[in-house]
C-alpha cells in the first residue's frame, strides 16, 4: 500500500488510507471534504491509482475555474453548430474519463441546472451532448471534492439534496495540517528535496527553523507549506532562511537589508508589486476565490489570473 503511505503517517491519515483501501476497487462515488490545500487532490489520485481503473484516464474538472456558460459543454461535450463558435463536435470530460475516473473539484460551485444533469448521469450512466438529442453511455467513477459546507448550501437552496446523497456514498474528511503537525517535518523535507533537485540548489533547513515550521498554524495547509519551501529554495540571499523562520512564527520576513538601499526604480517596482498583490487578494476574496470571475473584474485573461496566483503563491485566507 505504498500509495496510501504517501498520504501521511498521522493517525488521521492512516485512517483515511484504510478507507481508500476498502473502496478503491469499487465504483462507489466518493465525496472528499476539507479546507483549501489539505491534499484532497492527492486523496482522489490515490483512490484512482490503486483501483482497477488505474490504467484508464484520471480527468480532473475544477468546477469553479470554468466560466458557467462553458461548464456544460466542458463536462458533457457539444455537437457541431450547437452554439456560436461550435465548429466541430467536442467530447466532454465525462467521455474522456470513460472507463476511468472523473474528479469534480469544488463541486459546490456547480450551478443548480447542471447539478440536475449530473444527478441523472449518476443515476442512468448516460447523458446528452449540448445540441444533441441522442444519449451517450458512460462508465466513469465519480469522485467529488469541496471545501464548503454542503449542508448549509442545501439549507440555502444552493445545492440539491438528492445530488448530495448520491455523491456522499463514501465521505472522506481530510484534516487540516495544524491537526497533524507530526507530518510537517516529513513534508517539509520532501518538498525541500524536490525543489533542491528542480532548481539545482543545496538548501538546508536548520533544526530551529524546522521546529518553527512545526509550530506554525499553516492556514493554507499543505499547499502553503509547499509554497513556503519553494520560496526558501528559490531565494538565493542570506536572509532567505531568516524569512522562512519568520514565516514559521507567523510574521513576514525582511524584504531587504537596511544596509542595501534600493534605487528609485526598485522602490517603484516593489510598490507596483505590492499594489498588484493587494488588488488580487481583495478581488479574489470578494468573489469567493472564483478565479474566472476575478479575471473578468480585473480585465485580464483567465490564464493571466492563474499565473498571477501562482506567482504570488496566493491561497484563500479562509475556506468554509
Amino acid at each position: 500500500m505504498s500509495n496510501t503511505m504517501r498520504l501521511g503517517r498521522s493517525s488521521q491519515m492512516c485512517a483515511i488510507g484504510r478507507i481508500i483501501a476498502e473502496v478503491a476497487d469499487t465504483d462507489a462515488t466518493v465525496l472528499i471534504r476539507g479546507e483549501c490545500g489539505v491534499g484532497k487532490d492527492h486523496v482522489a489520485r490515490t483512490i484512482h491509482g490503486i483501483s482497477a481503473r488505474r490504467e484508464r484516464p484520471f480527468v480532473k474538472v475544477n468546477c469553479a475555474a470554468i466560466p458557467v456558460e462553458l461548464l456544460e459543454s466542458e463536462l458533457f461535450g457539444h455537437e457541431r453548430g450547437a452554439f456560436t463558435g461550435a465548429y466541430r463536435r467536442k467530447l466532454g470530460q465525462f467521455e474522456q474519463a470513460d472507463h476511468g475516473t472523473i474528479y469534480l473539484d469544488e463541486i459546490a460551485e456547480l450551478p443548480l441546472a447542471l447539478q440536475a444533469k449530473l444527478l441523472h448521469v449518476l443515476q442512468d450512466l448516460r447523458f446528452t451532448r449540448v445540441g444533441s438529442c441522442g444519449f451517450v453511455d458512460v462508465d466513469a467513477r465519480v469522485i467529488a471534492a469541496t471545501n464548503q459546507n454542503l449542508e448549509d448550501a442545501m439549507t440555502r437552496g444552493e445545492f440539491r439534496p438528492d445530488l448530495y446523497y448520491r455523491l456522499n456514498v463514501v465521505e472522506i474528511r481530510v484534516p487540516p495540517l495544524r491537526e497533524r503537525r507530526e507530518e510537517i517535518p516529513t513534508l517539509a523535507s520532501e518538498f525541500l528535496a524536490k525543489f533542491n533537485a528542480e532548481y539545482r540548489r543545496t538548501k538546508q533547513i536548520s533544526p530551529a527553523a524546522m521546529a518553527g515550521l512545526t509550530e506554525y498554524a499553516w492556514p493554507g495547509n499543505v499547499r502553503e507549506l509547499e509554497n513556503a519551501i519553494r520560496r526558501f529554495v528559490l531565494l538565493d540571499r542570506e536572509h532567505a532562511l531568516e524569512g522562512l523562520v519568520d514565516l514559521s512564527r507567523g510574521t513576514p520576513g525582511p524584504v531587504a537589508r537596511p544596509s542595501d538601499p534600493e534605487s528609485l526604480r526598485e522602490v517603484a517596482r516593489r510598490g507596483a508589486r505590492e499594489a498588484e498583490l493587494k488588488a488580487l487578494q481583495d478581488v479574489l476574496e470578494g468573489v469567493g476565490w472564483n478565479r474566472a470571475e476575478a479575471a473578468r473584474i480585473l480585465k485580464v485573461s483567465y490564464k493571466t489570473m492563474l499565473n498571477k496566483v501562482a506567482q504570488y503563491s496566493l491561497t484563500p485566507s479562509r475556506c468554509v
